[in-house]
Order: C-alpha cells, then structure tokens, then sequence
C-alpha cells in the first residue's frame, strides 16, 4: 500500500515514508536514554521505519526518576520526537486474568495494546520480564537491548 500524500511547509507533495515498527518506551527506556548523553539506547530515535511512542504516564515516571535539571532536559528533548498517548483510565482488563502484572505496570502494557505498536520496550526485567519474546494483544514485547 502506498502511504499517504503529505503537504510541506512549501506545499509541495511528498510521499509519507513507510512506517514498519511503531514502538512504545516504557519509562526506563526513556529514563536510561535521557540519563546519559551517550546512552545506546538513543539509537532508537534514530532507526529507520521507526515510530517512538509512550503514554503520559510512562513520560510522568521517567520525569519522577530523574534527579537533576540537565537529564529533565534531556529527557524532554527526546520526547520532543515521541508520541505521548493518554493513559488508559482503567487497569481492570480481562487480560489480566491470564497475565500478572502489579496495578503499576498495566498501564504501559494497556497503553502500547491501545496505541497500536508493534513492540514494547522495558526493562522492567523482574515484573514484565516473564513476557519477553512474547506478543500480547499483537504487541512484541521485547528487554530495550
């Protein structure tokens, strides 16, 4: 399928370009990357046919977690290239009678199901790490190395 025709600034027609993975960060994601100025996991803002995205509620924590005024900078840089997508209202989802995940967590798995990606990064080893490898309402959860 080809993608959409989008107008520039000049209004001159470009195509859109093709979008393969459309992946959601959980706060320790975005938390490591702001962290460290030299962080690998920056290179996810630059992979080709990628799409960043995070809830509000991933962005509030990795906000919480950061100590001082440079990394909040940071971090808001990078979020300047992410899609920040409300929060799911509600964590009581019949999927969680086939998985565990405490009450914290099921926003970010809600939220990346609801917002459509493709994958979930976390590194949430001890709470999510159970799930890595698996797809959960077609979203590939995945550790963020």
């Amino acid at each position: 399928m080809t993608p959409p025709l989008l107008r520039t600034a000049n209004l001159r027609a470009t195509r859109a370009p093709p979008l393969d993975h459309l992946i959601f960060l959980d706060a320790n994601v975005l938390f490591s990357a702001a962290y460290r100025p030299d962080a690998g996991l920056r290179r996810l803002w630059r992979l080709p046919g990628a799409r960043l995205i995070t809830s509000v509620y991933a962005a509030e924590e990795a906000r919480r977690n950061l100590s001082n005024s440079e990394q909040r900078r940071e971090l808001e840089e990078l979020l300047g290239s992410v899609e920040v997508v409300p929060t799911a209202t509600s964590t009581d989802h019949p999927l969680f009678s086939t998985i565990e995940l405490p009450d914290k967590d099921r926003p970010v798995l809600l939220a990346a199901i609801g917002s459509g990606a493709t994958h979930l990064l976390t590194g949430d080893f001890r709470h999510v790490g159970p799930y890595y490898g698996m797809r959960i309402e077609g979203v590939l959860v995945l550790p963020p190395d």
